[in-house]
């Protein structure tokens, strides 16, 4: 026993030693990358923009990413990246920007933001290249505003026109005999056709052909433009499939050559004017940011808060948009009287109908108290809608998805695929006739039924009072545009439910103008916390989360949200956008 004990405590001592070893040289690594100074941007630099990156909202770096990066400086979010790029056309250090135009990893309205912001980087007179081996349509999308585009003399070049597939789950689970009763509130809330149906539905079909049709034609309209191009010309190249090849690209005028890397940097070379055997300095975005950490101005304060995810009862998570923090964000921020204004950014295709009236009403509150300013990202529909109908104004891209005013609800009856296809069985007693109602252990009655469903239109009627009422329309008019209809910011503004088109940067230049402020620093929240806290607390989920989305790549993991948000439909009445979506 002596002998197991001595081992056994020397295994253990080895242990804490190697522990506090690890800390130590983990706190060193952190503490050298804390101390990092500030990248210095040499004269005669290139701003180079990777467009397959995501930019997120709200950027979240996994632990692996913070181990390895060059520096603890987050990625720039979405707002900063359209802020780096205002920087630079003042910048005399930067003589103009490389895009890398592979492909493109944010939405139409996020992309719509990103392109505004290199054609007012054009203001500077400074040039823009964009250059990929293989540049698909969404990229050229962005790109599209270069002084010059060039595709490696081997590579690809994309033009065949959008479309958009919807996974249908309905046969899955008529094999598993997973009945959903499912009750809704609308003719176009399709939210629940994965669940009913092995097809789009009429309804559906038009609405997403409208709404898709928009985008593309908005695609055209703007290659058009940068290229002096005719729109009817461009679509008639995609539906012939006329571009086979990057040769065939130029020939039509889509791109302006075909070059390889070193072509392209001798051309930047002779841009900047400097010497062929000297190498260019090329700036990341990344880099960029590190050298201008606070973009945020000074003066009065505005908040700037984001809004992005699923709408979920409670205090949510990084992921979503929780009521409980929702509130509590909104509350302060009204209460705040250094906070001269507030900005709300969606990005969100809705989810609980309760969370997002409860935002709805701090909402309100803070709209009595100083201005209040919606910006919407790519989808702000359904709950998304909701929760910003009380702005004093709403600003969206014509590309953005909004809409959708509509409720459904879904409740499961497991009863026979747990019997047959498990051996399980229920028994039980009630109290009443509706003791064990919307139970998954058995199929719903027609009393039940009809419980649910007056629910689902009381929560219709209270959703469309709550638009008419902050976008001062009658509610029979709203009647028209809602029926969980999806639209484009482009249809949106015609139907009134937004205000004008532009990105986050316009809609904080409304909230001052009407804050009467001429300095103002934008402070954004939720806050972001430390890497010190993140690592500290970092939430398993949450890395789980990032892992998989890693492994499976943007457009599976999209598939992998959707399965997810099955069981969140079943939660009680959802003002929640009818379908997870990706162009190609």
């Amino acid at each position: 026993m002596k002998s197991f004990f001595k081992f056994f405590l020397a295994a253990f001592l080895a242990l804490v030693v190697f522990c506090v070893v690890a800390l130590f040289f983990f706190v060193g690594v952190l503490g050298s990358k804390l101390s990092e100074t500030a990248p210095v941007i040499a004269e005669k630099s290139v701003l180079e923009i990777d467009l397959s990156k995501r930019y997120e909202e709200r950027p979240v770096k996994d632990l692996q990413a913070v181990v390895q990066s060059e520096s603890l400086g987050q990625p720039p979010s979405l707002y900063d990246l359209i802020r780096l790029i205002e920087k630079a056309k003042s910048d005399d250090r930067i003589g103009g920007i490389l895009l890398k135009a592979d492909g493109n990893g944010n939405g139409f309205a996020s992309s719509d933001e990103i392109r505004n912001a290199l054609i007012g980087f054009k203001q500077s007179k400074k040039f823009i290249i964009a250059y990929a081996d293989m540049m698909s349509q969404k990229a050229y999308g962005i790109a599209n505003v270069s002084d010059k585009i060039y595709v490696s003399p081997k590579g690809f070049f994309e033009w065949v026109g959008f479309s958009v597939n919807y996974m249908f789950l309905k046969g899955a689970l008529d094999k598993l005999e997973v009945k959903p009763q499912i009750f809704y509130a609308g003719k176009f809330k399709s939210a629940t056709e994965p669940l009913r149906a092995e097809k789009m539905t009429a309804e559906n079909k038009l609405q997403t052909t409208v709404w898709l049709n928009d985008i593309y034609n908005d695609f055209l309209v703007h290659t058009a433009e940068a290229r002096k191009l005719d729109t009817a010309a461009l679509h008639r190249l995609a539906d012939e499939g006329a571009i086979q090849t990057p040769e065939d690209a130029m020939a039509h005028k889509l791109i302006d050559g075909l070059k390889y890397d070193d072509e392209i940097q001798e051309e930047i070379k002779h841009r900047l004017k400097i010497d062929s055997t000297k190498k260019i300095n090329f700036v990341s975005i990344e880099k960029y940011k590190a050298a201008h950490k606070d973009l945020s101005g000074s003066g009065d304060d505005i908040a700037l808060i984001y809004a992005t995810g699923s709408i979920v009862d409670g205090d949510g998570d990084a992921q979503n948009i929780g009521s409980a923090n929702y509130i509590d964000l909104l509350r302060k921020a009204r209460l705040d009287k250094s906070i001269k204004a507030i900005v709300v950014r969606v990005n969100s295709g809705g989810g609980s109908a309760l969370a997002s009236e409860n935002i709805w009403r701090e909402m309100s509150l803070a709209k009595k108290e100083k201005p209040l300013i919606v910006s919407f990202g790519d989808v702000a529909a359904s709950g998304g809608y909701y929760i910003s109908v009380p702005a004093d104004s709403i600003f969206a891209s014509k590309s953005t998805i909004t809409g959708s005013i509509g409720v459904f609800g879904v409740v499961p009856d497991l009863s026979s695929f747990f019997k047959n296809k498990l051996g399980i069985t229920f028994d039980g007693v009630a109290t009443g006739p509706l003791a064990n109602a919307g139970n998954i252990d058995h199929p719903m009655t027609e009393r039940e039924k009809a419980l649910v469903q007056t629910h689902i239109e009381d929560t219709y009627q209270q959703f469309k009072q709550r638009v008419a009422q902050g976008r001062k329309k009658d509610t029979a008019y709203v009647e028209t545009i809602a029926q969980g209809r999806v639209w484009t910011g482009l249809k949106a503004k015609d139907a009134g439910l937004i205000d004008a088109y532009g990105g986050l940067q316009q809609a904080i230049a409304a909230a001052a103008k009407k804050a009467k402020l001429t300095d103002y620093e934008v402070r954004e929240y939720p806050k972001s916390e430390n890497w010190l806290e993140r690592m500290l607390g970092m939430d398993g989920a949450a890395i789980s989360e990032t892992k998989v989305q890693k492994e499976l790549g943007d457009d599976y993991y999209q598939i992998y949200r959707q399965v997810l948000k099955i069981k969140e439909m079943t939660q009680g009445a959802q003002t929640r956008l009818p379908f997870d979506f990706t162009i190609q």
